[in-house]
């Protein structure tokens, strides 16, 4: 079966929004007596639920102090956001363009719940038919909820829907849903990525063609 539909994360793969996120996680600790880190965010901080990131860190906190500090870090973060410019990845907006010209249904899937505030700023919201973010599902990746949403929003079968995803959670959801995953290897990381069924660095290397038709992994 050929490939007709295609859904983006994101965080990574259409947008870089780690600068952001650092600031503002860097503002926040930084006020509460802790030094921070890209290291720290990296290794502590960066894919995890925002309470969780924060307890990384903050683990002299706990309870409502520790949900003011994930607060006051969202807050920071959305001054950013509507202040700065957002980095996006060229080839990604390309091959989004080409597909919305060819009619391949399209979609975004991130579980950030700030991804329609990020897609207004980028001029992406409305070429997607449909856009699932944090608070349209309840299972977190690599439960393949959050791309089976999608999917059903699309009116489209996962075998015949190709996933775009640069984290190793996200490459386990898709594979669990069904979907044919092209991994982004944005970190020179390949093995975390393992699994997918095809892997590049950019998606300036993929043709629509290839994605159309691609040879599948057992």
């Amino acid at each position: 079966m050929s490939i007709k539909a295609a859904i983006f994360d994101l965080d990574g793969v259409i947008v870089n929004t780690v600068p952001l996120h650092f600031k503002a996680w860097k503002q926040m600790f930084e006020e509460a007596g802790h030094s921070f880190t890209m290291q720290d965010y990296l290794e502590k901080v960066d894919g995890k639920p925002r309470l969780e990131g924060a307890a990384a860190i903050l683990t002299d906190l706990k309870g409502e102090a520790l949900i003011k500090a994930g607060d006051i870090k969202q807050s920071y973060y959305q001054k950013l956001l509507a202040q700065e410019p957002l980095e996006q990845f060229d080839s990604t907006i390309k091959l989004i363009y080409e597909m919305k010209k060819q009619n391949w249904k399209l979609a975004a899937a991130s579980s950030s719940k700030n991804a329609t505030q990020i897609l207004k700023k980028i001029n992406l919201l409305t070429v997607f038919e449909a856009n699932v973010s944090g608070a349209d599902f309840k299972k977190g990746k690599p439960d393949p909820e959050i791309f089976l949403t999608a999917a059903a929003r699309l009116k489209v079968k996962p075998e015949e829907t190709v996933v775009f995803e640069d984290a190793n959670s996200g490459v386990k959801a898709a594979l669990a849903g069904g979907f044919l995953c092209v991994g982004i290897d944005r970190h020179n990381n390949p093995q975390s990525l393992a699994g997918a069924d095809i892997i590049v660095q950019d998606l300036s290397e993929l043709t629509l063609e290839q994605i159309m038709n691609p040879e599948r992994k057992s």
